[in-house]
């Protein structure tokens, strides 16, 4: 079967390695992004270039976002040039993470447009989109769902949650909620173990091999935390917004979440200190300058 041609908007750190691996499968790929070197290195990788969101339409079957804020998404699917502007394209697919509220907006904008929105939010990192082992939540109808299956499945695993936008992005807000919150009180753990004496390495080795288990201490801390690189790839801003995204919708559905509201605190107090564009794994460091010490594993440590 002819594969369908696609179009790629934002060629970010996720962008990139995903359009390198539908490059790599076959599929024909256009990509559209503000950053000029970062689309002229995937021209040379064999996608095809464009100017605007619009022309990306013109050029494709289906057309894949994977942008960094709501405000963007909207811009570049709904705005001046933007993919309501084009012809072409029947079916989006948007990689973002943008709240349930914005995904309904964008669906919303792109059917009047006679476009079906396939809200396709993803949880893995770079290195699940170098691999092609992103988790992929997706809500759509199933119809569409079959026809960009073997898009998604060149990227990771897509899992069909709904058929309603915005039940892929609660999803995921729910699930970025969870992985922060591992990776804050496993923080908070690590600056209490070393200011009592014990171990970080010993700690995690611990604490892996019982019940406080986690990603956060099976991964993020044994590479990006105990060597200080800081480098998992994540921003500090981009977290905060997924979790102000996921404490607005539990605001409007009157659940309370009194655990995610400490970890939001913590979040803007690590964005204030360090800045938006800080690694998510710095957000130890407040917690080291309050109780005066340094975690650090053996080989950092020297």
């Amino acid at each position: 079967m002819t594969k369908l041609k696609l179009g790629f908007a934002g060629i970010g750190r996720m962008g990139t390695p995903m359009v390198k691996r539908l490059l790599a499968a076959g599929y024909s790929v256009s990509v559209y992004d503000t950053n000029a070197a970062a689309v002229s290195a995937l021209t040379m990788a064999g996608a095809a270039s464009v100017k605007t969101p619009a022309e990306l339409m013109g050029l494709s079957d289906v057309v894949l976002l994977s942008l960094p804020t709501p405000e963007i998404v909207q811009a570049v699917a709904l705005g001046p040039d933007g993919l309501t502007s084009g012809r072409g394209a029947k079916i989006v697919i948007d990689l973002s993470t943008t709240g349930p509220r914005t995904e309904r907006q964008l669906a919303q904008g792109l059917k009047a447009a006679g476009i079906a929105t396939v809200d396709c939010p993803v949880s893995g990192g770079v290195g699940g989109a170098e691999k092609g082992t992103l988790a992929m939540m997706v809500a759509c109808d199933l119809s569409v769902m079959e026809t960009v299956r073997p898009i998604l499945e060149t990227l990771g695993k897509p899992i069909h949650v709904g058929v309603e936008p915005g039940m892929g992005q609660m999803m995921k807000v729910i699930n970025n909620l969870m992985s922060v919150t591992a990776l804050s009180i496993a923080s908070e753990a690590l600056v209490l173990a070393t200011k009592a004496g014990l171990d970080p390495d010993v700690l995690i080795e611990v604490i892996n091999s019982g019940s406080g288990s986690s990603n956060a201490t099976l991964t993020k801390i044994p590479k990006f935390v105990l060597t200080r690189g800081f480098d998992f790839g994540f921003s500090i801003g981009l977290s905060a917004k997924d979790i102000r995204l996921c404490l607005e919708e539990s605001d409007a559905l009157g659940v309370p979440m009194i655990v995610g509201g400490a970890v939001r605190q913590l979040l803007t107090v690590a964005k204030s200190d360090l800045g938006a564009d800080a690694d998510l794994t710095e957000i130890i460091k407040p917690i080291e300058g309050w109780a005066g010490v340094t975690v650090a594993g053996a080989k950092a440590r020297g």
